[in-house]
């Protein structure tokens, strides 16, 4: 891999260990890659373009409010209005204000295509002529769904508003009048300057410029930004630091601050500073982040550069979308798809209605109603009556049902005790109640590493020195347990104690000190790192680079070799009962080239000795010949690797006088080189790191959260595909992919290389084909892996912008417009796309190729990237998608995807605050989506399915019954059993399967990942489905009509009169539809409780009980044009031969629906059928496996080695130790271990 490849336009191929920015890169930045590139093309005759000196956008004057609302600062808004272009700190998600709320919830209720046919609908029913049913059949409804919508809204948005007033009121010291004065959030301006303390989160981006501690160094926490937790360091300039201490030097600041226009780039930020006729620059080091806090430093002074929406968190959330569900897509589709059927059919009826008149209305004498109307305007009445009487195929109360099943869910994903994580008392938490049926349907997950997948916890597992290994369960003689208990630390007094330990023989053979192996290699872990180290409350606190180097030096100090202290050119530590110092000749720091640090130290006898620790790969190239344990060593770390251990090889070297200083010259002039520093620095390291002695290696857990190796394999086999998107460094991806069993022994890896060498061959093929498969044309896909076998794909930040063309366009642009030209069209041969929609293929060709792949790592990229990948998927496979995170740079990814999941129960909730669910674990993921996803898709599904199928038996009876009634738009029923039909007589029995139905317990959800399939495939509600709702409704509904009015046909009844009037018709019919309709679901309901039995029965009861109400004479004395039917139902419910017509009705309705379940289960069954079958069976078996269960001993897997080192993700603090700026004064006597232990600063580089 260290060779370099040319792309086509002559730039070196990508950095793994750089992580991109193509989003805000700037034409200055990309110059310096355009260099090359415009040196190489032949010079061409053109008009000299004159090069314009880059200019700072963003102004901001220290201490000086008015300035920032001069007319050069402010934009156009609207119309003739202007604004400061300054954002103020405020921050506001929510929707809505008292004024705004019912304007524009009503206008967005009324977008919704129903609610704005039954408003239309209700105008409509107002018009006499028209009018076929009273206005208050639609009124009630629609008000009722247009409320409990409204209420669900305003709930949300209340929350919305208290989060926005918790974080804008935070108090915050600000300047003012000469004077610090607290003051909100939300009223801090830019060029203000504050007053932070210890643990304070930062209210804005703010530039460094005085702390407490020396040299205005200024630690902070970026666990809001990046989920982790060890801490970096800021540092202001010297000038500021000097000068600026006290309040009235701060009040007398009057700087100008000129910087780059807000932007996304967490990595970046170029500056100057203006300050008494003097430019200072600025850098990211000089800036703390909003979203960040302040930790171990007592108070710090700062100027506010960026407010509010400016800031560079804010600028990475990415656009809030409003997130549909595809169900809710597919049921929009449906109502447009009934509306048509709607028109069609009251058009059909509206056309017989004419000719009827034509033919026979205007004939009949008894017909006449005064009214002068030929058969067309009659007919043209007809559709409209039509279109009112048959509105209720268009369920006005669907949606409002709909919501409430999905507040349902979501309570009891927030209810589940199985998702709470006792130990930070974190719940599961739905933050959103639209979307819990598409937690059924994922296909692609997205999770970021650091936080989400491990714990961002290092831990000393196992070592081998000598050729020995040790960590597993040891007695102090060295007997092999198989369960041993955890070393007693009581011995080390600076032990920390909860460090886990199960060998006792290493600490017996180091406490014993007759192995100088087992003493040199303690020794090396307590001196070689670049670990700072405070004392807190009699306690050593070690702050380190990475966790990588605190969990070494915390292993070592545990065996007795503690690190105590360090200067600038000396390091102490204690080992066992002595203290030491060592004076720090030289320290040759890690970097990502390397991968390897070293220390030159000098002992207090006058040897010189270095030691190095690093990569197998590098340590193994440089051992000298007279190395011992090199195989053992080998196969231990072949082990630790199969064991997916973070391993370092650990060695050393004796150097003699005369080498060192002839060395150190060579050193001192790489320091100084003014070109190509580090290259010259790694030449001068690779003449002193050579001929070293191994002495062993360490094997380091990065520690997965629990569960997670089994998620991914559960999710596996519902098929779900993960990918990890990570801004980590790629052999730390590599290796958690293995650890958390994302990849797997059998799988091949492809890596950026490889994979855009087979997408340009893929290209330059389609660019040979001929033309017949161009553009519009689509020629089928082949596969990109043809031999057999798993494959993954790792692919860092470069490489995909490489791969995806990201930043050649620029990159064209800027040298065409340097060499004065127009763009040329572009040429096959080159790598560039020659239009927009090759650059598009590029790109479904890099999804599709991904998508092969059982794992995809996509490492070092940017928030940016993370959205741009998922959103890929999203276009081109049209997949659901979930993304899972837990800092401020997954929030993007989190909105793009169809789903985000927040992690909580950190110290980062920028993640929790965008998502739709959160939760503490990421191994809740799988009981999130298999058991609640699978259980709210398939509730759902079967409740849209049911409430279709009761709404056309119930309003196509109208259609049969206009036969019968010239057309003349009637209604079957009666008016008051049309407005409670769906409020009261069949709603809850569905709205309770909706709520509690469930297929098979969570318990075989999760031991049956595959009966996850039929959401992803969209099996359970779609077109079909839908279709097949609509004739089983046509069906029933005209069993429901035709038999009732057969046997109405020359029908005499008990007590010789004839039982053929209309209300008694409307009776039957309406009682048979009842019947019908609620035993029905009876039938498709899995899952019976005594909720469920009541809601039936329930039902049926209040069906009787309001219809004889309303048909009593006392209702109609009182109210005789309203209730009509006096006496009906008593009427006619006491003929036998009625009742026998109504069972008769619901048996023939119900027979065949009985039937065809019975085959599909019994011939057919699904794979949840056959879970059901034997559901008593399975149950046992997981009793018994509960019982029987053991811990498992680990198997030893047969794999090739793989380079999996533990190291620092970003360089260490070498060049901080060495300057000397952070380190206090040494006291020349060490009076106790109070005075021994400094506090030192620390320093990491922003890792984002």
């Amino acid at each position: 891999m260290s060779r370099e490849r040319v792309d086509s336009q002559g730039s070196m191929r990508p950095d793994d260990e750089v992580m991109p920015y193509s989003d805000d890169e700037t034409d200055d930045e990309l110059a310096v890659s355009s260099e090359g590139e415009a040196e190489a093309l032949p010079a061409a005759p053109h008009p000299p373009v004159e090069a314009k000196p880059s200019e700072m956008g963003w102004k901001v004057k220290a201490n000086d409010r008015p300035y920032h609302h001069l007319p050069e600062f402010q934009k156009k808004t609207f119309l003739c209005f202007k604004k400061s272009i300054y954002s103020g700190n405020a921050i506001k998600t929510y929707k809505y204000n008292v004024l705004t709320f019912l304007p524009l919830n009503l206008y967005e209720q009324l977008k919704r295509a129903a609610n704005l046919y039954f408003l239309a609908l209700l105008i409509l029913q107002v018009i006499p002529d028209i009018s076929t049913l009273p206005w208050y059949t639609t009124l009630i409804p629609l008000v009722v769904v247009l409320g409990i919508t409204a209420i669900k809204d305003l709930v949300d948005d209340l929350a919305r508003h208290r989060m926005d007033k918790e974080i804008n009121n935070r108090k915050c010291e600000v300047l003012l009048d000469g004077r610090f004065q607290e003051s909100k959030w939300m009223n801090i301006q830019v060029g203000d300057v504050v007053r932070l303390k210890k643990n304070d989160f930062i209210p804005a981006d703010i530039l460094l410029l005085s702390s407490s501690n020396p040299n205005s160094l200024c630690y902070v926490e970026t666990a809001e930004l990046d989920g982790e937790t060890n801490l970096k360091f800021k540092m202001g300039l010297r000038v500021t630091d000097e000068r600026l201490q006290e309040e009235r030097k701060l009040a007398e600041f009057d700087a100008l601050i000129e910087c780059e226009e807000p932007n996304n780039r967490l990595d970046k930020f170029i500056g100057t500073m203006l300050w008494d006729r003097k430019r200072y620059p600025l850098d990211l080091d000089n800036m703390l982040l909003r979203g960040c806090k302040i930790r171990n430093t007592e108070y710090c002074h700062g100027l506010v550069i960026y407010a509010g929406a400016d800031t560079k968190i804010m600028r990475n959330g990415g656009k809030t979308r409003f997130k549909r569900t595809k169900i809710d897509e597919l049921m929009n589709y449906m109502v447009y798809t009934i509306f048509a059927l709607l028109i069609f059919g009251s058009a059909g009826l509206a056309i017989g209605h004419s000719f009827w008149y034509e033919e026979i209305g205007s004939k009949a004498w008894y017909l006449f109603d005064g009214k002068n109307q030929d058969a067309s305007h009659r007919g043209f009445l007809s559709f409209w009556g039509y279109i009112i009487v048959l509105n209720t195929m268009v369920p006005i109360s669907l949606y409002v049902s709909v919501e409430v099943i999905r507040l349902g869910q979501s309570k009891f994903i927030n209810w589940d005790l199985q998702m709470y994580f006792s130990e930070k008392d974190t719940p599961a938490k739905a933050r959103t109640t639209t979307l819990n049926e598409q937690l059924g349907q994922i296909e692609y997950i997205f999770s970021d590493k650091t936080g989400t997948l491990t714990q961002n916890i290092m831990q000393f597992k196992k070592c081998t020195i000598a050729g020995r290994s040790y960590g597993c369960p040891t007695t102090a003689e060295g007997v092999a347990l198989d369960r041993g208990r955890p070393v007693d630390w009581s011995w080390n007094r600076y032990a920390d104690r909860k460090f886990p330990f199960m060998d006792h023989s290493l600490v017996a053979l180091v406490r014993s000190r007759k192995d100088k192996d087992a003493s040199e290699f303690f020794k090396l872990l307590s001196l070689c790192h670049t670990v700072m180290v405070e004392q807190k409350d009699d306690d050593l606190v070690y702050q380190a680079a990475s966790p990588d180097e605190g969990a070494l030096v915390t292993a070592a100090r545990n065996f007795g070799y503690v690190f105590l202290s360090r200067t600038q050119d000396t390091i102490t530590i204690r080992e066992m009962d002595q203290e030491t110092t060592y004076e720090m000749l030289a320290l040759l720091d890690f970097n990502s080239d390397r991968k390897r640090m070293s220390i030159v130290l000098k002992f207090p006898d006058g040897r010189i000795r270095l030691y190095c620790k690093g990569a197998d790969t590098v340590i193994y190239e440089r051992l000298s010949p007279n190395s011992r344990h090199k195989d053992t060593t080998q196969t231990a770390l072949d082990e630790f690797a199969n064991e997916t251990l973070r391993t370092l090889c650990l060695c050393y070297k004796d150097i003699s006088r005369e080498e060192f200083e002839a060395w150190s010259r060579k050193h001192e002039e790489a320091q100084v080189a003014m070109t190509n520093r580090d290259a010259a620095l790694d030449r001068v390291y690779e003449e002193i790191e050579k001929n070293l002695m191994l002495i062993g290696a360490t094997a380091i857990e990065d520690k997965l959260q629990d569960g997670v190796p089994e998620t991914i394999a559960k999710l596996a086999k519902a098929d779900i595909k993960i990918w990890v998107l990570t801004g980590d460094k790629k052999e730390t991806a590599e290796n958690i992919g293995y650890s958390c069993s994302l990849l797997t022994d059998d799988m091949q890896i492809h890596y950026g290389e490889d994979v855009n060498e087979k997408l340009t061959i893929r290209q330059a093929n389609r660019r040979t084909e001929p033309t017949t498969f161009g553009r519009g044309k689509k020629k089928p896909a082949e596969p990109f892996f043809t031999q057999s076998g798993k494959n993954a794909l790792i692919i860092t930040g470069g490489w995909l912008n490489e791969i995806l063309y990201e930043k050649k366009k620029k990159r064209r642009r800027l040298r065409l417009r340097r060499l004065g030209k127009r763009p040329p069209p572009s040429n096959p041969q080159d790598g560039q796309p020659m239009n927009d929609w090759e650059k598009e293929m590029r790109q479904i060709d890099f999804v599709d190729m991904a998508c092969e792949c059982e794992a995809v790592i996509c490492c070092r990229v940017t928030p940016k990237q993370k959205a741009n990948v998922v959103s890929l998927v999203k276009k081109y496979k049209k997949a659901v998608t979930l993304s899972i995170g837990d800092g401020a740079n997954d929030v993007n990814m989190i909105k793009t995807a169809d789903i985000g999941v927040g992690i909580s129960g950190q110290e980062g909730m920028q993640a929790v605050m965008s998502s739709d669910y959160a939760f503490a674990q990421f191994r809740y993921l799988q009981r999130l989506l298999l058991v609640h996803g699978r259980w709210s898709y398939i509730r759902m599904c079967k409740f849209l399915r049911f409430f279709f199928f009761k709404n056309f038996a119930f309003t196509l009876v109208h259609f049969w019954y206009s036969f019968f009634s010239g057309y003349s738009a009637q209604v079957a029923y009666e008016d008051w059993f049309i407005t409670l039909y769906n409020l009261c007589y069949s709603s809850l029995p569905v709205l309770l399967v909706g709520l509690l139905d469930q297929d098979v317990n969570d318990k075989l959800s999760l031991k049956f990942p595959k009966l996850y399939l039929p959401g992803q495939q969209g099996t359970l509600f779609n077109y079909r489905n839908f279709f097949v709702s609509l004739f089983h409704g046509i069906f029933v509904s005209l069993i429901i009509f035709f038999i009732p009015y057969g046997a109405f046909l020359q029908t005499m009844g008990q007590d010789g009169e004839a039982p053929s009037d209309y209300q008694s018709f409307a009776v039957v019919t309406a009682s048979s539809l009842i019947f019908t309709v609620n035993l029905q679901i009876s039938l498709d309901t899995s899952y019976w409780t005594f909720v469920n039995c009541f809601a039936v029965l329930g039902s049926i009861a209040i069906y009787f009980g309001i219809m004889f109400d309303i048909h009593s004479a006392g209702i109609h004395v009182i109210f005789p044009s309203v209730f009509t039917f006096t006496g009906a139902a008593s009427n006619a419910l006491r003929q036998p031969y009625l009742w026998l017509t109504i069972i008769l009705t619901v048996g023939i309705s119900l027979l065949p629906v009985i039937c065809i379940q019975f085959l599909h289960k019994t011939i057919w069954p699904s794979v949840g059928d056959k879970v059901q079958r034997n559901r008593k069976k399975y149950e046992m078996e997981m009793e018994e496996d509960e019982r029987k269960k053991k811990p498992s001993a680990f198997q030893r897997g047969q794999r090739s080695r793989r380079s999996a080192y533990a190291f620092s993700h970003s360089r260490g603090y070498a060049d901080l130790i060495a300057s000397g700026r952070s380190i206090r004064r040494r006291p020349t006597t060490r009076p106790g271990l109070q005075d021994s232990i400094r506090e030192v600063p620390q320093r990491e580089a922003e890792n984002i």
